[in-house]
């Protein structure tokens, strides 16, 4: 059993950075594959990035590549999400999720623990 828990979210302005940080417990971190979701008001949730277990593979959501990045620190048992140049469109709740074994990354469904998310708020 895997435990998340993210933070780092808040309210900014368009154009500034944020770094979201999801701590996992509970379970062999390298062997988990992570991804980042968020869900804004009445629509469904998206895949933003996702991260093989050694780092060596990572995945963007079209919308945000070029500014989000990726990355994990296994020895801390942590995934980040550096977000730049932010948009109001980037206004979202912010969920970390874990799988032990996807076939790809993008799928809702293809993990098994979720974090209880980090509200990402963007002025313009």
């Amino acid at each position: 059993q895997v435990q998340l828990v993210e933070s780092g979210g808040g309210l900014v302005q368009s154009g500034s950075s944020l770094r979201l940080s999801c701590a996992a417990s509970g379970g062999t971190f390298i062997r988990y594959t992570v991804g980042w979701f968020r869900q804004a008001p009445g629509k469904e949730r998206e895949f933003v990035a996702g991260i093989s277990g050694s780092g060596g593979s990572l995945s963007y959501a079209d919308s945000v590549k070029g500014r989000f990045t990726i990355s994990r620190d296994n020895a801390k048992n942590t995934v980040y999400l550096q977000m730049n140049s932010l948009k109001p469109e980037d206004t979202a709740v912010y969920y970390c999720a874990a799988a032990y074994s996807v076939r790809t990354v993008e799928p809702v469904n293809a993990y098994d623990y979720w974090g209880q998310g980090t509200q990402v708020t963007v002025s313009s």
